[in-house]
This record gives structure tokens, C-alpha cells and sequence, in this order.
């Protein structure tokens, strides 16, 4: 073909392809002028013949074999002793880097091939022809792609013919980045493969090889299981938020519209103490009594509490009560008395007759508190302000103040001290003592404490107070007419003999002479005489200024005359004893 000018062209023999297939390049027009002394023979185009060797010389420099032999560039120069080559700049065979991928299909080109046949360059693929990849030349043989994994099947008669498979679902392109739960869709619900079900389900393909499931197969069963398994979790869900939300509601309705919960009955016999702290309420009460076991509920004991017409008359203090009681019971019985497990202490009362109040609270012999509180004052809570000479009797006298306490056996007697004294020192606090003191000449805030036990102990009514303290500035007073500084109050010499006793002997009162006794000592005793209460505290913080110097009982009882001389005295004290003589 290529050898012989005056070859006009063969046919092809049946079974072979055409060679060139009608086929026309972009590229053609541009070779032609480069070989255009060719143009005179018949059946060779030499434009076509160079664009073949253009493209497929970089396969025969590969060294590539096609029927035993290897077929070079050189070789194929001299077949074609005709055709001349461009010159050197021009493009070269070893130049054709772009056609080298091309270079992996083999073609019998330029030569003959030892039995008369001459091989035909087939022309590159169109791009636009889905069978241009497909070899064509003469003699060479179709390569079996039905043979290879991604192949369509073979074309099959109708009546063998199956159902079209489905289409694979395209799997998303591998990243890096994992969307999470929260972001992507997990592959439980999404039907992924990831399950062992999955696996089991792949393994088990359609036979021939093709490796896709057709419709109807275990991948279909799997999906449902999938999808079943789903719809429970989902049900299972719902379900729980249902029930849960069920609760709340029957909750809410029962604390805002269902009766509390409450014990039935008078209590199961097992007493137990309970303390009422000062300033109480319904609610902390009804929660100090759940927490013993008294009550089942607060808010039941709350609307007991609420219902009782009397149920503000519950104080401070402790109370013997029986556990699992109806909270109606439990308000009942804190109102009775005999429940009532405390220790008061009354303005004016003394020491001696608490410490004996304690120790029959506690069940205690007597004496013990009076032990403790001998030896253990200092560690009570006293301000240091009250600490007193050596000839206080009782460090804690007039600390102890008056109040309601709770005094339950098991409680130790320290404690309820320690309270009675904290209550005296808040109460205290509250008056700036020590700048009354250098007000009213006094030399500590514990000699105001002490006039405050004066004026609790000698007066009788609130109006006596005020009188009463300024009886005792007046008479402190070392350079009045009347006193010369002595108080000379019976309440002293009471203290002293720890009695309450009006009908006094002024020769007894003399002959004693006690640092306590104000008929035999000057000025105020060592300490205070008693616990005065806030009313005679404020009396003595705010004395009258009307010229009292003297005062009597004349009924011996709770009327209290008072006189500024002397002689006005001797009258008041004629009245008294008349009533005693009658």
C-alpha cells in the first residue's frame, strides 16, 4: 500500500473492518500542506498516512510486539523508502508524548507481515464515537471485553433474559471530616452496611458472577428488618416522653390539688423530743416534725396548723410527741402542756430556781447544772465585758434571759446555758451598755445589768420601773440628804438568804454583812441579783426625773407608793404596817 504508487486500493476481506471507517481529522488539512508532492498517487492519502504516524509513533518507540515481532520507528522508515520526513524543528515521532497513554493497545502498522497481507495504521478514535477506542485493523483480533469485572453481561435471547438490575447508590466521595450523630445521618436509619446483617446479606449475591443483588433478595429483607427495628425505637420514645410527661402532670396535680399526705391516728406510742425554735413557723415546725417522724408530710401539718384556731399559740420550745401522729393530732398535743418539754425562765427569776428547773427537765439530780455552770461559765458565751470581781457569786446571774427553752431528756445541761446566755447577749448588744454606763456614772455595763435586776426585782408594774430606776441613780448619789449612798433595798438581803421575804426586821437586815447586803454596803452590789427582762432594761436606760428617793409596798402585793423626803417615808411605811397588824 504505502510502497507502491500506482496501488489503487484492496478490499477488504470479508471479516475485516475498513481501515480508515470514514473517519475525517481536524488535523488533516495541516498535514497535507506539509507533504502536498504526494498528491498525485491514487488510494495513499500522505497527509493521513503522516497523522497516524504521528500518533501512534510514540507506541512503536515503546518497543511494543504485535506477532512475534518488534516493530521500531527505524523499521518503519525503511518500508517507506518514499515518504521523506519534515525536517529537524518540525514534530518528531519520540516528540508524541501526548499520544502516550494510546500506548498500551498494539497494531500491526506500515510493513507487510510475511504473507502478503499489508497492514493498515488504523486512525485515532473520534472522540465523539463511543466505539472509536475499539481496534480495526486488518487481521488484528477483538479483545473480549464481556470478559473483564466492570463489563455489562453478554447480550442474551429473549426468553433467557432476566430483570434489569438496579442501579448501584452512588457512594459518597471518602472525606476526612465525620459529620457526627448530630449532623449526619447514621447508618442504621440511613441503611448502611455497617451492620453484620449487612455483611451477611453482600455475601450472598446473585450467581453469574455480576456481583449485584437483584430485586427481591436478602438486601430487601434486611432494609425491612432495618425499618422495623426503627419504627420500635421510635415507638419505644414516644412511649417513655409519654409516660414521663404523664407523671409530671399527675405530680403537679397532686401537690396543687390532692390532699397531702398525713399518718392516721394519735401516734404509735415511740415518744420522741422536738424543738421549736424561736420565731417559728407553720412550715419549719411541720418540717422539724417530718424529719422525727412525727408527721408524713409538712403541708399536711401546715394545713392542720392553719385550720387550728389556737395553732398560733404554739412557742418556742420543746415538745414530747409520738411518731406517725395525724398532723391534726400532733397540733392538738403541742397545745397541751403536758407535752411541752422546756425550761422558762421569767424576768426577775434567779439563777438557783433555773439550774433546779434544768436538772428536773433533764431528769438530772439535783445540783448538776449548778456544778456545770460553776465550772464551765467561761466557755458559755459570756461578752467580755461581764466578767466580774471575786465577790460575784454567780458569774452567769442576769445572763441567763428570760425565754422559753427546750429542756429534753438527753440534752445536756451546758447546752441550754449556752443558749439562755447567747439569747442575753444579743438582747444586750442592742443598747450600746458601756456608753450608758458613762452616762448614768456607772462603771461598767455590768453594773447596768445590775440596776436592771434592782428595778425587775423592787417594782411591780411598768410604771414602777421608770420610778423605781430613778430611786436607785438618786440614791448612788454618796452626797444626797436623804441616803448618803446607800440603797438599802430588802431585795439584796433577799438574794443573799435566797428568799423572797417582805416582812424584814431592819436589826436582822444590819447584823448581815454580806457584800450583797445594800443595808450594811454602799453603793451597788458585786453583780446582778437576778435575770431582768427587756421591759426593766428599757426602764433603766430611761429613768423618770421627778425627786424619787424612797418607795413601799403598801399592800405588800403589787402596790408600790414612792416618796421624795424623808418624813413623806415615814408615812408610807405607817400604811404598810397597818395593813400588816389588820
Amino acid at each position: 500500500m504505502y510502497g507502491d504508487g500506482g496501488w489503487g486500493g484492496q478490499q477488504p476481506q470479508a471479516g475485516h473492518q475498513p481501515a480508515h471507517g470514514g473517519q475525517q481529522h481536524p488535523q488533516q488539512p495541516h498535514q497535507q500542506s506539509q507533504y502536498g508532492d504526494w498528491n498525485g498517487q491514487q488510494g495513499y492519502d500522505p497527509a493521513q498516512a503522516q497523522y497516524d504516524q504521528q500518533q501512534y509513533g510514540q507506541q512503536y518507540a515503546g518497543g511494543q510486539y504485535q506477532g512475534g515481532h518488534q516493530q521500531y520507528p527505524e523499521q518503519l522508515q525503511q518500508q517507506h523508502g518514499e515518504q521523506q520526513y519534515p525536517p529537524a524543528g518540525r514534530q518528531q515521532y519520540g516528540d508524541q508524548q501526548q499520544y502516550a497513554h494510546q500506548g498500551q493497545q498494539v497494531y500491526q502498522q506500515g510493513g507487510w507481515d510475511g504473507t502478503g497481507t499489508h497492514a493498515h495504521v488504523p486512525y485515532a478514535a473520534d472522540p465523539g464515537d463511543p466505539y472509536g477506542q475499539q481496534p480495526a485493523a486488518y487481521g488484528a483480533e477483538q479483545p473480549d471485553l464481556y470478559g473483564t469485572q466492570d463489563a455489562y453481561p453478554p447480550p442474551e435471547p429473549p426468553g433467557r433474559r432476566g430483570a434489569e438490575p438496579e442501579p448501584e447508590a452512588e457512594q459518597p466521595a471518602a472525606t476526612d471530616w465525620d459529620p457526627g450523630p448530630d449532623r449526619g445521618e447514621h447508618a442504621f436509619f440511613a441503611g448502611g452496611g455497617d451492620t453484620v446483617a449487612d455483611t451477611d446479606d453482600d455475601a450472598d449475591d446473585e450467581p453469574g458472577g455480576t456481583g449485584r443483588r437483584g430485586r427481591g433478595g436478602k438486601g430487601d429483607k434486611s432494609k425491612k428488618r432495618r425499618n422495623g427495628c426503627a419504627c420500635l425505637v421510635v415507638l419505644l420514645v414516644f412511649g417513655g416522653g409519654l409516660a414521663g410527661v404523664s407523671y409530671v402532670g399527675y405530680t403537679f396535680y397532686q401537690n396543687r390539688y390532692g390532699s397531702a399526705p398525713d399518718y392516721a391516728g394519735d401516734g404509735t406510742g415511740q415518744t420522741v423530743s422536738i424543738e421549736v425554735p424561736k420565731g417559728a413557723g407553720g412550715a419549719e415546725i411541720g418540717r422539724r416534725l417530718k424529719e422525727a417522724g412525727v408527721v408524713k408530710s409538712v403541708d399536711a401539718f401546715v394545713s392542720a396548723f392553719t385550720h387550728n384556731p389556737e395553732g398560733d399559740k404554739i412557742q418556742a420550745g420543746a415538745y414530747i410527741l409520738e411518731k406517725q401522729m395525724s398532723a391534726a393530732s400532733a397540733v392538738e398535743m403541742m397545745l397541751d402542756p403536758k407535752s411541752q418539754a422546756n425550761v422558762m425562765v421569767k424576768p426577775g427569776q434567779r439563777n438557783v430556781q433555773v439550774y433546779q428547773a434544768i436538772d428536773d427537765k433533764l431528769g438530772l439530780s439535783a445540783g448538776t447544772t449548778k456544778g456545770v455552770a460553776r465550772k464551765e461559765y467561761a466557755d458559755l458565751g459570756l461578752p467580755a465585758w461581764a466578767k466580774g470581781g471575786a465577790l460575784v457569786k454567780d458569774p452567769l446571774e442576769g445572763f441567763l434571759y428570760p425565754g422559753t427553752y427546750a429542756a429534753a431528756k438527753g440534752m445536756k445541761p451546758e447546752a441550754i446555758l449556752k443558749e439562755m446566755v447567747r439569747q442575753a447577749d444579743a438582747a444586750y448588744a442592742k443598747y450600746d451598755l458601756t456608753a450608758k454606763a458613762k452616762q448614768f456614772k456607772l462603771d461598767s455595763p455590768l453594773q447596768v445589768v445590775t440596776v436592771a435586776s434592782l428595778v425587775q426585782a423592787e417594782g411591780k408594774t411598768i410604771d414602777d420601773y421608770r420610778k423605781m430606776a430613778e430611786v436607785v441613780y438618786n440614791r448612788l448619789d454618796y452626797s444626797n440628804p436623804e441616803t448618803y449612798g446607800f440603797l438599802q433595798f430588802d431585795s439584796t438581803y433577799n438574794y443573799v438568804k435566797n428568799q423572797s421575804n417582805i416582812d424584814i426586821s431592819l436589826s436582822e437586815i444590819k447584823q448581815n454583812k454580806d457584800p450583797y447586803n445594800t443595808y450594811s454596803h454602799k453603793g451597788l452590789p458585786p453583780g446582778p441579783i437576778g435575770n431582768p427582762g427587756e421591759t426593766a432594761l428599757k426602764a433603766t436606760l430611761d429613768p423618770t426625773h421627778d425627786g424619787w428617793y424612797y418607795f413601799v409596798a403598801t399592800d405588800g402585793v403589787s402596790k408600790t407608793e414612792f416618796a421624795r423626803t424623808h418624813a413623806d417615808f415615814e408615812k408610807l411605811r405607817d400604811k404598810f404596817n397597818a395593813r400588816s397588824d389588820g
